[in-house]
């Protein structure tokens, strides 16, 4: 279950209000668009309607690298990639113990969901957490670069193991393996033994999709 400053967090996090006492680069980089745009709760529904929007935070965040020395040049060479995974491409970083995701945001309708899902995994799957590295261009399309530890399975994760993990900390299974937790208004999609790793009997979530839809709450 989630701590007391865990729930204020994510309460910040679907109203839209700027996360305090936080000083990582994907916080700050969510709290800098907060600022100038709000948080829709629908945009699941409607990302072609939000393609505006998307463009104009791409362009303030390529000032916010700029301004904050977050450009990445150089990353990583193809002999340090391992997969594809939807909108990621990832890497093995060089220490071998974390990965890198190269990252499009191409499966949200705004660079802000994006990074509220960013936040939203690192709060509620501290085990993984997504430490942000910078922003890339590529072809002319920002990307982010985040790094998260590298987790090697011994073992298949159970999906009724996983249903009971996150019905336990309010998420409810609504179709196959995609769940809503009503308090917050978060939609978790596709929670299957891909996206989550088992090692040493416990469960750890490394591929993360969250959605805020508050009129399911």
């Amino acid at each position: 279950m989630f701590s007391d400053d865990t729930r204020k967090k994510l309460e910040n996090i679907v109203q839209g209000i700027l996360i305090k006492g936080e000083e990582d680069h994907c916080t700050a980089a969510r709290n800098f668009l907060c600022a100038g745009f709000s948080t829709s709760t629908t945009v699941k529904r409607d990302f072609e309607g939000q393609l505006v929007i998307k463009e104009e935070q791409a362009d303030r965040l390529r000032e916010y690298a700029t301004a904050n020395q977050l450009w990445i040049d150089d990353l990583p060479s193809e002999d340090q990639f391992l997969a594809r995974g939807g909108e990621s491409r990832v890497f093995l970083d060089k220490d071998q113990k974390h990965v890198l995701k190269v990252n499009d945001a191409v499966y949200y309708a705004t660079w802000l969901e994006y990074l509220n899902s960013l936040v939203l995994h690192n709060f509620i799957f501290p085990d993984t957490v997504y430490s942000f590295i910078g922003f890339a261009e590529i072809a002319s399309v920002l990307h982010a670069v985040v790094r998260q530890p590298f987790i090697i399975a011994d073992g298949q994760a159970d999906l009724q193991d996983i249903r009971e993990f996150l019905q336990f900390n309010g998420f409810e299974n609504t179709r196959r393996q995609d769940y809503f937790n009503r308090e917050y208004g978060l939609i978790l999609e596709d929670m299957h033994d891909e996206n989550v790793i088992l090692r040493s009997d416990k469960l750890f979530f490394i591929d993360t999709v969250f959605y805020i839809d508050l009129r399911l709450g």
